[in-house]
């Protein structure tokens, strides 16, 4: 049996594209992804030991530990975007450098529950605003600065981009599980 490719390792449910035209059907599915994430990941580390949750998830790679904290920060970010574009026209959001934040001190410090925990609460009050939320709201957009030739990200395409988001990171566990052979 031949090793992963780090392409797969990195991206095992394949790199996200923008939907071009989101359709409320697709609207749909993501928010219900959106809500069933917290689950996801509370599951997929589900019975791990300390060691296992020290263990990155590929060479070079995040810790469980670290995969597990950045996700409610990452869509703590997302919520707020959320927020500022439903409530600016074509807000500047700011970046922020999603590497130096998994270094912080209270990563390696805080256990994994306080994270989880933190992602169930967000994603109820987020699935809250994705379900309040009319087709035209998913229409407004914020700038990026990092991406300044997309111009307004539209938030039905920011929408797709977090469901894909936590099915990537959930994928990232539970395929280190698997090729570890942890029950």
């Amino acid at each position: 049996m031949s090793s992963p490719s780090l392409q797969s390792l990195s991206y095992p449910i394949g790199k996200f594209s923008f939907p071009s035209a989101p359709t409320e059907t697709q609207r749909s599915q993501w928010i219900s992804e959106i809500q069933a994430a917290p689950a996801g990941f509370r599951a997929a580390v589900s019975g791990l030991t300390p060691e296992q949750i020290e263990t990155p998830y590929r060479p070079g790679g995040w810790t469980v530990r670290q995969v597990i904290h950045h996700v409610p920060e990452s869509h703590m970010n997302a919520y707020i975007r959320f927020k500022l574009a439903l409530t600016e026209h074509d807000p500047i959001v700011k970046p922020y450098d999603e590497n130096a934040w998994a270094v912080t001190p209270e990563v390696a410090s805080t256990g994994i529950e306080v994270s989880l925990t933190m992602l169930d609460m967000l994603h109820q009050r987020w699935y809250a605003l994705l379900r309040a939320m009319t087709a035209a709201d998913f229409e407004r957009g914020y700038i990026h600065p990092e991406f300044p030739d997309r111009g307004s990200i539209p938030l039905g395409g920011v929408l797709a981009m977090y469901a894909w988001h936590g099915k990537h990171h959930t994928a990232h566990i539970t395929a280190l599980r698997e090729r570890m052979e942890w029950k």
